[in-house]
């Protein structure tokens, strides 16, 4: 008998596998031999046979423990294991604990020596063995963050047609117009929590990258497991793919994606809003909805257009402000000025600059400082020089306007930094080098502690590096970055440059807002994640260079700002999910994913022997009917 295929796909699993030889001959066609019936139902279930995180044992085989990744435990299947589950001998005599299985893969991943064939490594590991790939993860969370994320996801997603296996996530392109619900319903997961989408618009700094873009919102879910513990089963990683704009791409016969110019204008609007309502029509109103890497000109517009309608943030506009903001807030320990008392400049006037200006007022209004000052505070840079209201070049549409100043237009960063004398220089502008030693040497002379952020990624595209912030600055310089540079030696001392990753942020949101059935996701969640992050890093943290804890400590820090996004879920009424748990931390722990292997075997357990009772004789019943030779009712 055939065993019941997988709870998403069951018709096409049953049109592929139980083709009957009697419909076969009848249709005229070849007769299926039941052997060749056999072969089609293994191919077909080669891959994921359970879905959620509750296994029934009926529809599960021997076999599929080991082709399964959320089943496989490789060798640490024990001896009674193999034998029940009749996947004894197709196996070495060796068993090994995961402990052991874990030194191997650290001496496996080590063995390459370039980032890529590391990425390669981990990805092959997450397609054979889930639970021991996000514990590796978890576990190496310092030596491994760059490697499923930037920098190396960004080169990834740059050789991704020629990288590519199997499918992690979701393509719906363009030409599913008017059918994207019935895409959503092919991925066989029925209890998705969490999605990260991009249009592969403006990946990293990498710039246009179309459907190879897919690298980024698997590698922020994979995050959301490793450092929040979110099951990996309730997130969905997707690409919506409207074409791209990159030459280069468009004629590399490599490329995987939709071979034609972006999609643009209300036919790309409309595609949008209709992939937003088939999320919301699959996986319910509360589905978090993480917009990812999409271009400049849409993200801003859409984080206005759907953050009131559907549980959705923006990660480079909110987390990275989040994280930036927290810190600011570390920096205020060193310089013991507040926010009031420093003036901000911006080279960068993106979705990542306006979101950590407009987080950076929230954060100042919270400190009692009148809106209208907060914004007066703040200098932002963009390609055609300072903003003002008085320049003749450039334009100061969307949130721009609330930080143009009624000043003599000024095109030259040197200029602008010499003449504004800024407290906090911030970088997000993706144009390496931008902050030369003059520049830096300036912050330097106007300041006992310049704060100098260089917040754009992937390395390549940093404003400076950590070493020439320390240089050039008397190592006075309280810096931040967002990739990872290692320690800088002035004279006999050795500082740690601190990264702010987003991913000190979205892991520890994303639990609370999942967990807690939010709605709508305010950037009140996000100011508390800042602060949160910012009361974890230690005095020792700073005094090593650093403004934020290690990366170690990143899944307490999850938990953290997860309590706390917890609680302003309910104060505010946003929660959906009731009762509220009076042990918050305890209530969260309880749902997270565990990266231990669970026992194979179904649970088993005995029943009370059942007392005796004498039965009646068992007495044959007589069958009545008509005659003889007559038809018996």
């Amino acid at each position: 008998m055939f065993s019941r295929p997988s709870l998403c796909g069951t018709v096409g699993k049953l049109c592929r596998c139980g083709t009957s030889t009697t419909g076969a001959a009848a249709a005229g066609g070849t007769t299926t031999s039941p052997a060749v019936s056999a072969l089609a139902l293994c191919e077909a279930r080669r891959y994921h046979e359970v879905v959620g995180d509750i296994i029934c044992p009926s529809q599960v085989r021997g076999i599929d423990h080991i082709r399964d990744p959320r089943l496989n435990k490789g060798l640490a299947f024990t001896l009674e294991e193999r034998q029940v589950l009749g996947i004894h001998g197709l196996q070495p005599a060796r068993f090994k604990t995961q402990e052991e299985q874990l030194q191997l893969c650290k001496i496996a991943v080590n063995r390459y020596t370039e980032p890529l064939n590391k990425y390669l490594y981990l990805s092959d590991l997450h397609d054979r063995n889930e639970r021991l790939f996000f514990r590796f993860l978890s576990e190496n969370i310092e030596d491994l963050m760059p490697i499923v994320y930037t920098p190396t996801v960004g080169l990834a997603c740059q050789r991704f047609g020629l990288i590519y296996r199997r499918p992690h996530g979701l393509f719906v392109t363009y030409n599913d117009r008017g059918h994207i619900f019935d895409v959503m319903k092919n991925w066989p997961e029925p209890n998705v929590r969490a999605i990260c989408v991009t249009d592969g618009e403006r990946i990293l700094g990498l710039g246009d990258l179309g459907a190879c873009g897919m690298g980024i919102p698997v590698g922020k879910l994979a995050l959301y497991t490793a450092l929040a513990g979110i099951k990996p089963h309730q997130c969905l990683p997707i690409v919506v793919d409207v074409g791209t704009n990159n030459i280069d791409l468009l004629e590399d016969p490599l490329y995987v994606g939709l071979r034609q110019k972006r999609v643009v204008g209300r036919e790309y609007d409309d595609f949008i809003d209709e992939f937003m309502e088939a999320v919301v029509k699959r996986y319910g109103q509360n589905t978090l909805i993480q917009f990812e890497d999409f271009g400049n000109h849409n993200a801003f517009r859409f984080l206005d257009k759907y953050r009131n309608n559907y549980c959705t943030f923006n990660d480079d506009i909110q987390g990275t402000a989040a994280v930036a903001v927290a810190g600011l807030y570390a920096s205020k320990r060193i310089t013991g000025k507040s926010f009031k008392d420093y003036t901000f400049l911006f080279a960068g006037a993106g979705e990542a600059a306006i979101g950590i200006a407009d987080l950076v007022v929230k954060a100042m209004v919270a400190e009692g400082v009148p809106i209208e000052e907060a914004y007066h505070k703040i200098y932002m840079v963009d390609i055609d020089g300072l903003l003002t209201t008085t320049r003749k070049v450039g334009s100061l549409d969307g949130h721009k306007v609330n930080y143009a100043k009624d000043v003599e237009p000024m095109a030259d960063l040197e200029q602008i930094v010499a003449a504004i004398k800024p407290n906090v220089l911030i970088g997000a502008s993706a144009c390496a080098g931008l902050f030369t030693p003059k520049i830096l040497r300036t912050m330097a002379d106007n300041n006992e502690r310049p704060v100098i952020f260089a917040l754009s990624n992937p390395t390549s595209k940093a404003e400076c590096t950590a070493d020439e912030a320390y240089q050039n600055t008397d190592a006075r310089v309280i810096f931040s970055s967002g990739s990872p540079f290692p320690p800088v030696v002035v004279g006999d001392k050795t500082y740690y440059p601190g990264q702010g990753n987003n991913a000190y942020i979205f892991p520890g949101v994303g639990l609370g807002v999942i967990c807690t059935g939010t709605h709508h996701i305010p950037d009140d969640m996000f100011l508390i994640a800042a602060q949160e992050l910012a009361n974890f890093t230690e005095a020792t943290d700073i005094e090593r260079g650093s403004l934020y804890p290690p990366l170690a400590s990143i899944r307490d820090v999850s938990m953290n700002i997860a309590i706390g996004v917890t609680k302003c879920a309910y104060d505010k009424g946003l929660a959906s999910t009731y009762p509220e748990p009076q042990d918050k931390r305890k209530w969260l722990e309880d749902q997270l994913y565990n990266f231990n292997y669970e026992c194979s075997m179904p649970v088993t357990w005995t029943w009370p022997r059942m007392p005796y009772i004498k039965t009646r004789e068992l007495v044959p019943t007589k069958l009545y009917g008509k005659k003889k030779n007559e038809e018996i009712l």
